[in-house]
């Protein structure tokens, strides 16, 4: 029988009322108790390293979350992550860069309404998730969520309420679940396990922040950004429109990356990517050393691989290395 460790970090499925609003107070044992049959798929381990909402789920913690996995990794076969749906997508792709390469599931589940809810999606959801983490053919970090399973880097919450709150951005779902079976998608079935040990990372730089253009912001914030941030995720107009405002919108964005720091252009609009090639208004942003393109990645997995890839390196040329890496499937070949 396999074994599954369970690490439980809060969020909507282990929140109670308490006459203030939700707040996360079951432990991942008590979670497991109500889901019935579950015990029946592996045998299950606890730990539980902090119990939060995760709008307070920080870089710090996801670094915690990883080294948790690193020092079980030899004694388990899965794992599952309890999680709130807030930022799930963010740690899902943060733990995609920290642990590269996981021939075992690492598998991140929540829920949208609590546990102890009368018509909770709690209860299959965790099913799901131990369900797929005992899986011969899983590996790697995804979400499950919603009888989906969706690639850690693509994940993106797109509703607040539905029980199917997770859509997979620009790349297919890898499986669905169906009663108590895997449905491996078409042309999603992994190929043979290496048998190679994952890469475990431990540092990550949290001087990333993403802007969002609006019309008539400024350009001179990126000059009042410069004291607390090393990068700049920009979600562009369109496929890749930055203002000209009289070249005062260029001067600022190469004076930021002339100063070393990194700027990751994106667009704002969440499906189908960038290319800067296409308009005349960001045309002039395509070959500039020092701008990384962010193609057809989530926001989350950008602020995500940034952060790490800055934790590894202050190299320019290593940065960029490391971030045109495809990994965990986070974006198209270039």
């Amino acid at each position: 029988m396999k074994r599954i460790l369970i690490i439980a970090t809060g969020g909507t499925i282990a929140s109670t009322e308490d006459g203030s609003g939700l707040a996360p107070t079951m432990t991942g044992r008590e979670l497991a108790q109500q889901v019935p049959l579950l015990d029946t798929l592996c045998e299950l381990d606890f730990t539980q390293p902090m119990n939060i909402d995760s709008t307070n789920m920080r870089p710090r913690d996801w670094l915690r979350i990883a080294g948790i996995i690193r020092d079980a990794y030899d004694a388990y076969d899965g794992f599952v992550i309890l999680h709130g749906t807030d930022t799930m997508a963010y740690t899902a792709a943060a733990l995609s860069y920290l642990i590269r390469g996981s021939e075992k599931p690492i598998v991140l589940t929540g829920s949208q309404q609590p546990m102890a809810n009368p018509f909770t999606d709690a209860k299959l959801n965790l099913y799901h998730s131990v369900l797929y983490a005992c899986d011969p053919a899983s590996r790697d970090v995804s979400v499950v969520f919603g009888g989906k399973v969706i690639c850690g880097t693509r994940a993106r919450k797109q509703r607040t309420m539905s029980f199917n709150a997770f859509t997979s951005m620009n790349y297919p779902s890898l499986a669905y679940l169906r009663g108590d079976k895997v449905v491996r998608a078409a042309g999603a079935i992994p190929a043979e396990k290496s048998g190679e040990a994952p890469r475990f990372y431990d540092s990550l730089n949290e001087r990333v922040i993403v802007l969002k253009l609006t019309p008539e912001l400024q350009p001179s914030i990126f000059e009042l950004l410069r004291r607390d941030y090393d990068a700049i995720i920009l979600e562009t107009f369109g496929i890749g429109g930055i203002p000209d405002l009289g070249g005062s919108y260029q001067r600022a964005i190469f004076d930021w990356v002339d100063s070393g720091r990194t700027l990751v252009v994106t667009t704002q609009v969440p499906e189908e990517g960038l290319n800067l090639g296409v308009y005349e208004v960001g045309h002039a942003y395509a070959e500039k050393d020092g701008i990384l393109k962010g193609d057809d990645m989530t926001t989350e997995a950008l602020v995500a691989k940034t952060m790490w890839a800055l934790g590894q390196t202050r190299s320019s040329a290593e940065v960029a290395r490391l971030f045109y890496e495809p990994i965990n499937h986070d974006r198209m070949p270039r």
